[in-house]
């Protein structure tokens, strides 16, 4: 086995690390406070190539794969997590779907504009009534004549309210099956559909430069051919957009861990007490070396499930690993990095703050820790079913 990048990827890692250290790093903190989602940074993302990662670039991608994907995460994520989450976003929610199930048309007509950062995708799922239980929602389609009449609501969805959003692809109830099981199925809906507003929502505890939307479909019109996939494919076509969604999540806790740990040894190395470096004394070192330890592991683990993407594997058993993990290493590792920052690590003026705040929805979004541990038990071979 080779464990050694190729040289594509180590020049994606500097080129996104130099971009995030020299663009985003010096106005991270006041778009934060200011909770102000960049047009400028997310078009210049887009100008590296940073969307469309794995899209071919006969419809505008960058084909880097999976693995230089997870890079470009981490990246951006050891420096921000509001910008590293408009990029994961970005491609495994909203590029994502459009790629993978759209018809050779759809793919033509919104791919190139999305991967060039013109506009931005995002994946309607989360209702009010509708979070870990996906299979509930309440939004439903109906097909009248041409065109498919929606109506429904759909809250905590990633960039899909800001001035980029060009287009939303939303999971809706299209019919009943045999039995009365709802007939899911998904559909792209332009943000300038007749019927369809977005609302920004405000006052987060993290990610606050990410743009988040509250959607409303009141008799929202779309055409027919809107339809992605095949009508009832919906389900399976959120399942495994979330596998893709989950490897996003995971390289932005390994990037955030990382971050963390880097602000923590540094601050470690320079803080004098009892006249000698904070780090020297052994409790403090052992933080540090067990922040590392888990660093290491959780990096190699992804960046294997993003291997296995790319060998076209089945990955719901290794993303939801990938993702589970490495949320909670970075939960343990900002933990650890305020604690030896002291008073300081609560202070917005020292910026393991933010990362502090911005790890908390990794163990929620993309499925909720304690959802990820049913998907693995139940690929595990566990008996019988959480739910």
């Amino acid at each position: 086995m080779d464990f050694d990048l190729t040289e594509e990827q180590n020049l994606t890692r500097h080129a996104v690390r130099d971009f995030a250290e020299s663009e985003i790093a010096p106005i991270a903190r006041d778009l934060d406070e200011k909770e102000q989602f960049s047009v400028e940074l997310t078009q210049k993302m887009a100008e590296l190539g940073l969307l469309g990662c794995f899209v071919p670039e006969k419809y505008g991608g960058s084909h880097m794969g999976y693995i230089s994907y997870a890079i470009v995460v981490e990246e951006l994520a050891r420096v921000d997590g509001s910008h590293a989450a408009t990029i994961a976003a970005g491609n495994s929610l909203g590029i994502g779907p459009i790629y993978y199930f759209g018809s050779e048309k759809q793919k033509k007509e919104w791919l190139p504009n999305l991967c060039s950062g013109k506009y931005l995708a995002a994946f309607g799922l989360t209702e009010p009534e509708a979070g870990s239980d996906a299979g509930s929602s309440k939004t439903t389609a109906e097909l009248k004549g041409d065109s498919w009449v929606i109506n429904g609501q759909k809250i905590f969805i990633t960039n899909s309210a800001c001035p980029l959003t060009g287009v939303i692809v939303v999971q809706a109830v299209t019919g009943h099956q045999e039995g009365g099981k709802p007939e899911i199925s998904c559909i792209i809906v332009p943000k300038d559909a007749p019927g369809f507003t977005a609302k920004e929502m405000k006052g987060k505890l993290m990610w606050r430069a990410s743009n988040t939307g509250e959607l409303f479909f009141d008799d929202c019109i779309v055409p027919k051919e809107n339809l992605l996939g095949k009508r009832g494919d919906g389900f399976h076509q959120m399942l495994t957009t979330l596998d893709g969604g989950r490897l996003s999540i995971a390289a932005m806790g390994l990037g955030g861990s990382q971050g963390a740990f880097e602000l923590a040894l540094e601050y470690a190395n320079t803080r004098m007490q009892f006249g000698r470096p904070i780090s020297s004394f052994q409790v403090n070192s052992f933080k540090l070396a067990d922040m590392a330890l888990e660093i290491e592991i959780a990096r190699n683990f992804l960046y294997k499930a993003c291997w296995l993407r790319e060998q076209n594997r089945r990955i719901t058993k290794e993303a939801a690993m990938a993702k589970l993990f490495c949320s909670e290493v970075m939960r343990r590792c900002v933990h650890q990095a305020v604690q030896l920052h002291g008073g300081y690590g609560l202070m917005k003026d020292f910026r393991i703050e933010r990362f502090y705040r911005d790890q908390r929805l990794l163990e929620i979004g993309e499925g909720t820790s304690e959802i990820l541990r049913i998907v693995i038990a139940r690929h595990v071979g566990v008996a019988g079913r959480a739910i």
